[in-house]
């Protein structure tokens, strides 16, 4: 079993059966008799994101790629592993294989292990998630010969040259989906004088979200939320050319921090990528013309992998399954 444990979604790959579960990473909280205990998990649970009484708590316990509470972590990976499995009897007979960011700390990594062997892992291991990412998106990482990937989360964007299994540069940048749809409720706050909630900003980013300006301002939608200076309900009208520029910020540190992976890689390698050109793997490849705006930076072609969204748990998969990634993976 491989878990991409993201912080916006969770996607587990199971061999012999492809991905079983692709859930957003959310879990709520129910207040009884003064204990919290676990009311619903992944959808349903992001359906109450804003919404719950006091008693209830719907929380996000993954922030910027790491577990930001490690105690709900692990029983939200319990429930998501249950699901998948069809059952909690069956855990003990599976290894599993956890997804972590390439910039991420020892006790960071021990957090996931732990939370994944109390979930009931009988084994757990780790494979970065730029070396995931290139697997499932196809490249060639086993070959000598310079790839390189851009995987763009809901925390954080991990930038990769990878060749011979390994990853011969990293770079992390803090910036992800989170930030995006921060960036637009921060606009439309400071401009439209209206408060949105979270999952209203990331309806907006979904639907009318760009990288880059459109060609013209036709692409438009309401959106409802909270009148700063009435104090009452209302609706304004955003463009996409609007988003875009709301967005121009954070997109532009995940250009320059690709940007800067280039800067630092070796000559031999980048001629490779001249030929290969980049990947974009994560949720964040979604954003319309993402590949237009890295690829106007760089010069080089910028191709969006195949279902981005489930590359790096397809990639972790692959290297637990194919003796042809042995090496890839590590303890800890």
């Amino acid at each position: 079993m491989a878990i991409d444990l993201g912080t916006v979604n969770t996607v587990i790959h199971v061999r012999d059966q492809g991905i079983v579960l692709n859930e957003p990473s959310v879990i709520a909280l129910e207040l009884v008799d003064g204990v919290r205990r676990v009311k619903v998990v992944g959808n349903e649970a992001k359906l109450m994101m804003g919404k719950t009484p006091g008693n209830v708590q719907a929380i996000r316990p993954l922030r910027d790629g790491v577990i930001a509470d490690i105690d709900v972590a692990e029983q939200m990976i319990k429930h998501f592993i249950d699901k998948a499995l069809g059952g909690a009897s069956r855990m003990r007979r599976h290894e599993v294989v956890i997804c972590v960011p390439s910039g991420s700390t020892i006790v960071e990594r021990r957090a996931l292990r732990d939370s994944a062997t109390n979930a009931g892992a009988a084994r757990v291991q780790m494979i970065e998630e730029p070396m995931a990412a290139a697997i499932g998106a196809g490249l060639p990482v086993t070959e000598p010969r310079g790839a390189m990937v851009v995987d763009i989360g809901g925390g954080t964007t991990e930038v990769a040259v990878l060749s011979l299994r390994g990853i011969a540069h990293s770079s992390s940048a803090r910036v992800g989906g989170d930030r995006l749809d921060d960036a637009i409720s921060a606009y439309v706050r400071r401009k439209h004088n209206l408060m949105i909630g979270e999952m209203t900003a990331e309806r907006v980013k979904c639907t009318i979200g760009a990288a880059t300006p459109p060609g013209d301002d036709a692409t438009e939608m309401v959106v409802k939320g909270r009148d700063l200076v009435k104090g009452r309900p209302a609706e304004i009208r955003l463009t996409e050319a609007e988003v875009a520029g709301a967005l121009a910020e954070p997109v532009g540190q995940i250009v320059a921090a690709v940007r800067t992976a280039l800067e630092q890689t070796a000559p031999e390698l980048s001629a490779d990528i001249i030929e290969e050109g980049i990947t974009v793997t994560g949720g964040g490849a979604l954003l319309r013309r993402i590949d237009t705006a890295i690829s106007a930076a760089t010069g080089l072609s910028v191709r969006i992998a195949d279902e981005p969204l489930a590359c790096v748990a397809k990639g972790a998969g692959a290297a637990l399954e194919e003796r042809h990634y042995d090496g890839i993976l590590t303890g800890a």
